[in-house]
């Protein structure tokens, strides 16, 4: 930034001695009146005769045109650097926020909207950089017009003063505009949040809507945001066109009034008074334009304050990055009297849960809705923490584990599919290599597509493995994008496998077929199981059930079932009703 302010400096220093080149050049011109040469004149003249042009009008036009040249090249070294700046600013920022994003604790992603965060990264960040590049042009446009002030209280510093009180008052009249623009910036941030909030969950919601004709409610709220966004933008820019147009009759009129007092009052001499017009004008208009690009930063400035607010945010709701390094789960997990509730104001989700996951073992956990049982698997990944009691991963507190090395064991299969915009392939691999190069690689997507029973659909379209599924899967079904996030999640070969009811979308053959697979798994890897289809959790080796956020009965499918006392033995019946 310093650099552009240092290159802005020299561009106008050049303009300012090029103006101040027109006194010789007028002196050289026959017949012209310039008055006595004094001051500035007289010494810039014994600079010229020095070098022998001061009477050369060629001379002194080439002269003037030099330093003109050499105006444009320090403007263009400043802009450019300042478009390089800018760009450097929009990769640290979108950087660095996409980075804090992927580090945020799940808890802090969980109590904001998906609008939230894409407006923050996109549209906020964008308004960021607009402001930036404002304040640079605000400095710059300060020093010009200190520059150019400067030149005139040597050429005729009655002139410079007057320009000097002119520009002030100015300024100090814009001031209740500032802060009106200011004001409207943090509503119109505060509401492009909200705008980007409807906007997505009306387009996630788009068959639903459709569906069932309810488009028009979720339409008539992002109208009226809209509305409050469109009303904000339009008074800004009523104040910016306001600034814009009253610039040049400010100017003509300081202008004249200036050069009345210089001609009746102080007798100048109209060389001088000429180049001082020309100097007056330069810096009357750089500190206008002083107010336009305030007035342009304080219209962003709640996008600033709330990307900064943002930064500071994430800084707090980060998740650990130190810890133990564990190897491959070798002995298993084990909850020792953990609870969990979600804010210090808002009920106990799971009380004193103990509970232990062996190595290579299979365990159904289940129990109606709202029983816990996500929030249990949530805080198994370690995305939650307990407010009381302890995890323990192979006997090690999770508290002192890194995350990341518990999670690359981690196989999970939500109950909301995840699928991207890619090629099938890649979902199963998660671009892992070229596919279509690595037949080692490949080999393991074909085999992981099999597992999941995808494998015969997939091979059956015109593309195979490098059919594009569209976003979000649109191109599948509901069971196929199932199975294919099964496919991932096998292809990964964890040492634990999560399934959060894995096959309530498939259909009766397919759900029987990918439960042959989950039974293949036995004894290979530890398998965690959510299910409402208690049929499916028949073969595990230990069932947990939860009601109200407790362990109420836990023992194998055949002790529960045979005990009709048990709420499994309840939940059963009323299933197979």
């Amino acid at each position: 930034m310093y650099l552009v302010l240092a290159l802005t400096i020299l561009a106008t220093l050049a303009e300012g001695i090029g103006i101040v080149m027109l006194l010789p050049l007028l002196k050289a011109i026959d017949g012209f009146d310039s008055g006595e040469t004094t001051g500035v004149g007289a010494a810039l003249q014994n600079i010229l005769d020095r070098i022998g042009i001061a009477d050369s009008l060629l001379g002194l036009l080439l002269l003037i045109a030099g330093f003109f040249l050499l105006k444009g090249a320090f403007m263009f070294l400043a802009q450019g650097y300042k478009a390089y700046l800018r760009g450097q600013l929009m990769r640290e920022l979108k950087g660095r926020m996409y980075d804090d994003y992927s580090r945020m604790s799940y808890q802090y992603y969980a109590s904001r909207d998906t609008g939230y965060f894409t407006n923050l990264i996109n549209a906020q960040v964008q308004h960021f950089l607009t402001a930036f590049t404002s304040i640079i042009q605000f400095s710059a446009k300060t020093l010009m017009a200190i520059v150019y002030i400067g030149v005139a209280l040597v050429v005729a510093w009655r002139f410079g003063v007057m320009a000097l009180v002119v520009g002030g008052l100015i300024m100090a009249a814009f001031g209740v505009l500032n802060v009106y623009v200011r004001d409207l910036s943090r509503r119109s941030a505060a509401e492009a949040s909200v705008l980007s909030k409807l906007m997505i969950q009306s387009l996630q919601s788009f068959k639903y809507l459709v569906a069932t004709a309810q488009g028009d409610k979720p339409r008539k709220q992002t109208l009226k945001s809209i509305h409050r966004l469109t009303g904000y933008e339009i008074r800004s820019g009523i104040a910016k066109a306001f600034t814009s147009s009253v610039r040049e009759p400010l100017i003509v009129v300081a202008i004249l009034a200036v050069v009345i007092v210089q001609l009746l009052w102080f007798n100048q001499p109209l060389a001088a008074i000429l180049v001082s017009i020309v100097l007056f004008k330069r810096g009357l208009d750089a500190i206008l334009q002083m107010q336009t690009t305030l007035q342009a930063t304080l219209s962003k400035i709640g996008s600033v304050e709330k990307v900064q607010e943002e930064f500071e945010r994430q800084r707090q709701v980060r998740e650990p990055e130190g810890g133990i390094e564990i190897g491959p789960l070798e002995e298993g997990v084990r909850f020792e009297s953990v609870s969990f509730r979600y804010g210090a104001d808002q009920d106990t989700v799971l009380k004193d849960i103990s509970l232990e996951i062996a190595h290579l073992q299979s365990v159904a956990l289940v129990g109606e809705s709202g029983a816990g049982k996500s929030t249990l698997v949530d805080m198994l990944t370690l995305m939650l923490k307990p407010v009381a009691g302890r995890i323990l991963i192979d006997d090690v507190p999770a508290d002192q584990i890194r995350l990341s090395s518990w999670r690359r064991q981690i196989g999970y299969v939500a109950q909301e599919t995840v699928v991207f915009n890619d090629t099938i392939a890649n979902n199963i691999c998660m671009w892992a290599g070229d596919t279509s190069s690595d037949e080692v690689l490949m080999g393991r997507v074909r085999e992981a597509a099999r597992q999941a029973h995808i494998a015969h659909f997939i091979e059956s379209l015109p593309d195979g493995f490098d059919t594009e599924v569209g976003d979000r899967g649109m191109r599948l079904s509901g069971g196929q994008r199932q199975r294919l996030f099964i496919a991932r999640e096998l292809f990964k070969r964890p040492r634990l496998l999560i399934l959060d009811e894995a096959t309530s979308a498939l259909d009766t053959e397919s759900e029987q077929e990918i439960q042959k697979s989950i039974d293949e798994l036995r004894g290979k890897m530890t398998v965690v199981i959510i299910a409402h289809r208690l049929s499916t959790v028949r073969n595990v080796d230990r069932i947990y059930v939860l009601d109200q956020g407790r362990i109420v009965e836990q023992g194998d499918y055949e002790l529960l079932r045979n005990d009709e006392s048990t709420r499994f033995a309840q939940l059963v019946a009323m299933q197979e009703l």
